[in-house]
C-alpha cells in the first residue's frame, strides 16, 4: 500500500495522483492565454453591447457550432496552405477551438456525461 501514499519531506501524506487528470500537463498556458484574448476581443457584439463571458454556456444549437467551426477551419486550413484569408491564423485557430469547445459542451450537457449542473 506505500505506493498509493505520498508521503513529503514536511511530514504530509497525499494519495498518489496517477489516476487524476494532470490539467497542467495537459493543457498549454500558451493557447489558454490566446484563447482568453481572443474571447475577450469577441465579446464585443456588432451593436456595440458587452455579451456575458459565459454567454455561449446558454445554448448555442450544434449545428450552428458546427457550420461555424468548417467556416474557421477553412480559414486555418487556407493560412497553413499559404492563401489569403479574411481572418489571421491564430484567430481560425481559436474560433474552430471555440465551435469545439462549444459543440462539445452541449453534446456533454445532452449525453450526461460529464457536465453538471450547479
Amino acid at each position: 500500500m506505500a505506493d498509493k501514499i505520498r508521503r513529503f519531506e514536511s511530514g504530509a501524506t497525499r494519495d498518489t495522483d496517477n489516476s487524476k487528470i494532470d490539467f497542467e500537463g495537459l493543457l498549454s498556458p500558451v493557447v489558454l492565454e490566446a484563447f482568453g484574448r481572443y474571447m475577450t476581443k469577441h465579446r464585443i457584439q456588432s451593436d456595440g453591447g458587452l455579451r456575458d463571458s459565459d454567454n455561449w454556456q446558454a445554448g448555442i444549437p450544434l449545428d450552428v457550432y458546427m457550420k461555424s467551426g468548417w467556416r474557421h477551419f477553412f480559414s486555418w486550413w487556407k493560412s497553413h496552405r499559404g492563401l489569403k484569408t479574411e481572418e489571421d491564423i491564430e484567430d481560425s485557430m481559436m474560433a474552430l477551438l471555440f465551435n469545439l469547445q462549444g459543440y462539445a459542451h452541449e453534446y456533454l450537457k445532452q449525453t450526461k456525461q460529464g457536465v453538471t449542473k450547479g
